[in-house]
C-alpha cells in the first residue's frame, strides 16, 4: 500500500509516494531531470551519473536520483520535509563534470552519425555541459558489433549505459548482450559474437541515448528534420501497436513506436519496424485485365465497366483480406449483400462465432495481462503471433505471475508448465476439480491456431469452461489486424468460407492473399501487392496501402483506433473504400456515401461501439454450447513469422531475416 510523504523541490513542496526514486518525483513535480541510463521500463542501472540532484542534510555530494527512493530522505532538523534541490551550483557543477567525462572518448562524429538530430547526447551536452574540453590524451577505441541485419553498431560512441543489455535481458529476454571488462577497458559486446535472436531487437534502437546503436537499413537515407512524422495504427499483427511513420517524398523511411500503456506500451516488433521497404516493391499502381491468360494493363474506366459487368445477375462472393481497415470491410458488405452475395472474413478457416463479441474477442484487456496470476495459453506462441504481447506476458512472469501452455513447446522467453499438446488436455484441464496451486486473477490467451479446425468452436467453449472455473478472463489472440473489425460489422457468412465460395460465379477478394481459390470463377482481386491474390485475379483494382489511407482497425481485444494517411498511392492506385464506391455506382446500386466521413458515420451508426475510438468495450454474449473437440494436437497459426502478408513478402529484408531464421532453426551440425 503507498504511503504519501511530503518533499521540498526547489523551493516547492510537494506530495508524492514515498516508494518513487527521486528522479520520478521531480517528473512529478514538473523539473526535468538529465539522464542517459534510467528508463521507466527497464531496471535502474545507477551508472551514467547524469541525473545528480543534491540532497540538503544529506552527505555533502550529489545524489544519482534514480537510485534513492523518497522514503530514504531525512527530515530537516525540525521535523520539517526533506528538501532537494536541481539547480544549485554543486548540481551545475556535477553535471558539466560528467558532460567533460562521457566526451572524453567520443568521437564526436555528429555530422556523419545517423543519431544526429535526435541525440539525447547532443541535447544534454548542449544544455548542461561546457564549451571547451581539458582532455589531449587519445581517444579510446573499441570495435563494432554484428548484431545482424537490423542494427548497425559505432561502439565508439557508447557510454556505457547499458539499457541495451537491460533491455535484452528484461524485456526481450534473450542473453546474447553484456558488458565486460573494467574502467576504461569496459564495453558492451556480445556473447561470441552472436547476432540477436529476437523480434524485439530494433527497440534498442529506439532506446540507446547516443549514436552507438542505429537502424541498419534507414542508415544514411534522411535526416530526422527532413522527415514528415505520421501518428498511425500497426497492421503486422493483431495488437494494433501505435507507430510514427516517417516518409520522406511520398516513400516511407522509417516507423517508429509511440507510447501506449494499454496495447504496445512503448515497444514495436521488428516486423513492425523494418516492413516499410516492402511498401514500395511489387505495388500494383495501375488496373489489370486478364486475356488470354495474360495481364494486361487497364484505365479506372473500362476496368470498372468490367467488374460491373461481371458481377451483375451472378451470384457474387466477397472476401474481406487482413489488411482491410474497417471502413473498407462495411463498404464491401454492404455492396455485395446489396447484390444478394455473401461476404466472409474468416479466410483462415477461423471458427469465431458471429454476433458473439465475448467469443470471439474475448473479455479480457492487454493491460489484465499486467496483474494476472496465472496466464493460460491454448494453440497460441505468442512470440510469433504477437511478439510485443509476449513481452508483456514475460513481464507478468518476472512480477510473479504462472504460464501454462497447451500446444507445442516453443521457447517464449519465460519458463511455463506445460500440459500438454493436443485438445484432451484443455478438457481434462476445464472439467477437473479447480486446481488450488493456479493463481488469479487469470487470462486464458486462445491463438488462432487452435480454432482454425473444423472443431474451433468447441475448443473456445471449452477454454471459455475453463476461464468460468477459474475466475479468469478470456483473450481471444487473433493474427489479423482486420478480422476483429470485419466481424464486427458482420462480413460473416453462416458455415463460413465454404459456404461463402460455394457456388460462387464471381469472387471479390478485398486483399485476402491467403487464401487459394479454385479455379472457375471470376476474380476481382483489390489490393496494394502482386502477391497471390493478384496472381490468381482475372481483374486488378490496385489500392492504397494501410499507411496510404484514413482508416479504422480494431485490434485484437476490441479496441478501435484510426490509422492515418503518411503517404500517397503509387500511380493509379486509389483508397479502397473510394474504389467500391465507384463500383457502386457503376452497378447501378450506388452506396449511400461519398465520402470517408459520410461512410463513418453510417458505420457508427451500424455498430455504435465503433465510435469509442481507443476505448475496450465491455463485450457481453452467452457462453458456447459446451461440446467435446477432436483429440488432434493444436498447431501453430503462424508459420514464418517475418512473411505473414504481402507487404512482409515484398520485403527484402524480411526475406533475409526468414531466410536467417531458418538456419537458426536448423539441427546444429557435430564438429568433428
Amino acid at each position: 500500500m503507498s504511503t504519501l510523504k511530503k518533499i521540498i523541490i526547489d523551493g516547492v513542496e510537494v506530495e508524492v509516494d514515498a516508494a518513487m526514486t527521486l528522479i520520478q518525483a521531480c517528473e512529478q513535480a514538473g523539473i526535468e531531470i538529465p539522464r542517459f541510463c534510467y528508463h521507466e521500463r527497464l531496471t535502474i542501472a545507477g551508472n551514467c551519473r547524469m541525473c545528480l540532484v543534491e540532497v540538503v542534510g544529506g552527505p555533502p555530494k550529489p545524489t544519482a536520483s534514480c537510485a534513492m527512493q523518497v522514503r530514504d530522505l531525512r527530515p530537516g532538523p525540525n521535523g520539517e520535509p526533506p528538501v532537494v534541490k536541481t539547480n544549485s551550483p554543486m548540481v551545475k557543477k556535477a553535471r558539466e563534470g560528467v558532460m567533460e567525462f562521457l566526451l572524453i572518448n567520443h568521437p564526436l562524429d555528429c555530422p556523419i552519425c545517423d543519431q544526429g538530430g535526435e541525440c539525447d547526447l547532443q541535447d544534454q551536452a548542449m544544455a548542461y555541459g561546457v564549451d571547451f574540453s581539458r582532455y589531449r590524451e587519445p581517444k579510446r577505441a573499441t570495435e563494432n558489433l554484428n548484431l545482424g541485419p537490423l542494427v548497425a553498431t559505432q561502439m565508439t560512441r557508447c557510454i556505457s549505459c547499458t539499457r541495451c543489455v537491460r533491455f535484452t535481458t528484461e524485456v526481450a529476454g534473450i542473453t546474447q548482450m553484456g558488458q565486460t571488462g573494467r574502467g576504461e577497458d569496459s564495453e558492451i559486446t556480445s556473447y561470441l559474437n552472436e547476432t540477436l535472436d529476437s523480434n524485439l531487437q530494433g527497440n534498442i534502437i529506439d532506446l540507446c541515448p547516443v549514436g552507438a546503436l542505429t537502424s541498419k537499413p534507414y542508415a544514411f537515407t534522411a535526416r530526422p528534420w527532413e522527415l514528415r512524422k505520421t501518428e498511425t495504427i500497426d497492421v503486422m499483427d493483431a495488437l494494433g501497436s501505435n507507430i510514427r511513420v516517417d516518409a520522406k517524398g511520398r516513400e516511407v523511411m522509417r516507423i517508429l513506436p509511440r507510447n501506449h500503456d494499454g496495447v504496445n506500451e512503448e515497444w514495436i516488433s521488428d516486423k513492425t519496424r523494418f516492413v516499410w521497404d516492402g511498401l514500395r516493391r511489387q505495388r500494383l499502381d495501375t488496373p489489370y485485365i486478364r486475356e488470354n491468360g495474360r495481364l494486361r494493363k487497364a484505365g479506372w474506366a473500362e476496368a470498372l465497366t468490367v467488374a460491373a459487368k461481371a458481377m451483375q445477375g451472378r451470384k457474387v462472393a466477397g472476401l474481406v483480406g487482413d489488411l482491410a481497415p474497417v471502413e473498407a470491410a462495411y463498404a464491401l458488405k454492404q455492396l455485395v449483400e446489396g447484390l444478394g452475395g455473401r461476404v466472409e472474413c474468416r479466410t483462415d478457416g477461423a471458427r469465431l462465432p458471429a454476433g458473439n463479441r465475448a467469443a470471439y474477442v474475448g473479455t479480457a484487456t492487454i493491460e489484465d495481462i499486467d496483474t494476472a496470476g496465472h496466464i493460460l495459453l491454448v494453440g497460441a506462441n505468442p512470440r510469433l503471433e504477437a511478439a510485443v504481447l509476449n513481452a508483456r506476458i514475460r513481464k507478468a512472469w518476472l512480477n510473479g505471475a504462472t504460464v501454462g501452455l497447451i500446444g507445442a513447446a516453443a521457447d517464449l522467453t519465460y519458463d511455463y508448465t506445460h500440459y500438454g499438446t493436443d485438445r484432451a488436455t484443455l478438457v481434462r484441464l476445464a472439467s477437473e476439480p479447480v486446481n488450488p496451486d493456479v493463481k488469479g486473477p487469470g487470462v486464458v490467451i486462445v491463438g488462432q491456431g487452435a480454432l482454425t479446425e473444423a472443431d474451433g468452436e468447441a475448443v473456445l467453449a471449452q477454454a471459455q469452461a475453463f476461464a468460468a472455473a477459474y475466475d479468469a478472463k478470456l483473450l481471444v489472440l487473433h493474427s489479423a489486424a482486420a478480422r476483429v473489425g470485419a466481424m464486427d460489422v458482420g462480413a460473416v457468412t453462416e458455415g463460413g468460407l465454404t459456404a461463402a465460395l460455394d457456388g460462387a460465379e464471381v469472387i471479390y477478394n478485398l486483399g485476402a492473399d491467403e487464401v487459394e481459390i479454385a479455379a472457375g470463377a471470376f476474380v476481382i482481386y483489390q489490393g496494394s501487392h502482386g502477391d497471390r491474390g493478384a496472381h490468381r485475379a482475372d481483374l486488378i483494382l490496385p489500392a492504397a496501402a494501410y499507411t496510404e489511407e484514413n482508416g479504422l482497425f480494431v485490434n485484437t481485444e476490441g479496441r478501435p483506433q484510426l490509422a492515418f494517411r503518411a503517404g500517397t498511392p503509387p500511380g493509379e492506385a486509389k483508397e479502397n473504400w473510394a474504389i467500391l464506391r465507384a463500383l457502386s455506382a457503376e452497378l447501378g446500386a450506388t452506396l449511400p456515401f461519398d465520402s470517408l466521413a459520410a461512410l463513418r458515420r453510417a458505420l457508427v451508426s451500424a455498430v455504435p461501439h465503433l465510435g469509442r475510438i481507443d476505448e475496450v468495450p465491455v463485450n457481453e454474449g452467452p457462453a458456447l454450447e459446451l461440446r467435446a473437440p477432436g483429440q488432434a494436437d493444436f498447431r501453430t497459426a503462424v508459420r514464418d513469422y517475418y512473411l505473414t502478408n504481402p507487404i512482409a513478402r515484398a520485403s527484402a529484408l524480411m526475406g533475409e531475416l526468414s531466410a536467417n531464421a531458418a538456419e537458426r532453426a536448423k539441427a546444429p551440425l557435430a564438429d568433428e
